[in-house]
């Protein structure tokens, strides 16, 4: 376990290459402060949200990295004012524990990054994005040239098809990828667990378990326009010991 006495920030994880990569960007110029990584969950479940990746190997990972792990617990079903209320209260807690520094592997989603820095800023909390406006395939192909890899947990039905669901992350997939689909899936087109790399003391084992295709109810902005529900294939890993 890293020494964490004088460190002052987290890494907002999600599980992925894009968190990973944020992680090894602050490890690789020196700053060495992220002594934590605060990942959400469905509590019902135990699985990261939208990830889908069991909590297990949630844990397995964080251990294998060397970092301490904060989860967040939300209800299966959580809005966006739980969300809010349960997370302003663990940056509360997190803020007396010394922390002034909140990480993200954000890329180039505005909306996005305007609202962590508005929920961040009040509470005393600097927004850090390591990744900001980096080209996302040459991002995506450093990911893979130094040592990194990464399978395809989740994707988005509506722009990807089933057969992406389960793949690693290398040079083939990003050749399959098609037109529009961003290398890094920033727009949210896949989702990625990783498990080894240059931040990793050891590999993280697991084997590949079933596809299986889920439904959410699509967001007010896209009900407006008749749209009801989203549709996502996951593929579901379980750990090997």
């Amino acid at each position: 376990m890293k020494n964490i006495a004088d460190k002052k920030a987290f890494l907002n994880w999600s599980s992925g290459k894009d968190a990973t990569m944020a992680l090894y960007e602050v490890q690789n110029i020196g700053q060495n402060e992220i002594s934590l990584l605060l990942t959400t969950i469905n509590s019902k479940h135990q699985r990261v949200s939208m990830h889908g990746l069991h909590r297990s190997l949630l844990e397995a990972q964080a251990d294998a990295i060397g970092l301490p792990l904060k989860v967040i617990e939300l209800d299966e079903n959580a809005t966006m004012k739980s969300y809010n209320s349960k997370m302003s209260t663990t940056l509360l807690e997190l803020r007396g524990q010394g922390y002034i520094q909140s990480y993200f592997g954000d890329i180039f989603l505005e909306d996005l990054r305007k609202y962590r820095e508005s929920m961040l800023l009040p509470l005393g909390f600097q927004a850090k994005f390591p990744l900001w406006k980096k080209n996302t395939k040459q991002l995506v192909q450093k990911f893979i040239k130094e040592g990194f890899r990464a399978i395809v947990i989740c994707i988005n039905a509506e722009v990807l098809d089933k057969s992406f669901c389960g793949r690693l992350i290398d040079q083939s997939f990003l050749d399959d990828l098609p037109i529009g689909v961003d290398p890094c899936g920033e727009n949210g087109e896949f989702h990625t667990f990783c498990f080894d790399g240059p931040v990793f003391a050891k590999p993280v084992y697991f084997k590949k378990g079933d596809i299986v295709y889920k439904t959410y109810p699509a967001p007010k902005s896209e009900k407006s326009n008749g749209k009801t529900e989203n549709g996502y294939w996951f593929c579901d890993l379980e750990p090997i010991a």
